[in-house]
């Protein structure tokens, strides 16, 4: 039974949470396809990354690796058996200009996740976009799912 579809918000507080949405999405993705990772500083998003990536990781046999913030790199590359992910922060991006020297969508067969896509002047046609946002007090958080051209029939 689906926990989320087009148009779901889900309170995602519990890091379990967390983790099973970031692990059913994991196992429906595919290369070429993006997830934009939208929502303030520590709501959740590289928590997310590190969840999704080392779940690849893990069910294709593959080295589980640390998934630190690429805040200051702006973007690490993980392998998942053949399957390549680039996990990219925009964070410290003035304006999108400053993208075109990263080649962020130049190669179709890797599977992207983006912290602070709003940086993008071009958003990918194959994507799945989540909005993490802190509710009233702070401590609790939900996602807003958005999915997009061959994603856009994906249930997790």
């Amino acid at each position: 039974m689906p926990i989320a579809t087009n148009g779901s918000s889900i309170k995602v507080s519990n890091l379990k949470v967390l983790k099973n949405l970031a692990c059913k999405i994991a196992n429906k993705i595919k290369s070429g396809e993006t997830i934009l990772l939208y929502g303030q500083l520590g709501v959740g998003k590289t928590t997310f990354a590190r969840f999704f990536i080392n779940h690849l990781q893990k069910k294709t046999n593959s080295k589980i690796t640390e998934v630190p913030s690429p805040t200051f790199t702006v973007m690490y590359e993980y392998l998942a058996n053949q399957k390549l992910i680039h996990h990219y922060d925009f964070y410290r991006v003035k304006n999108y200009k400053e993208l075109n020297n990263i080649g962020v969508f130049e190669d179709n067969e890797v599977i992207s996740l983006i912290e602070w896509p709003e940086k993008i002047k071009f958003k990918p046609k194959n994507r799945i976009e989540l909005k993490f946002k802190y509710l009233k007090n702070f401590e609790n958080r939900n996602i807003k799912i958005k999915l997009f051209g061959n994603c856009k029939n994906y249930e997790f």
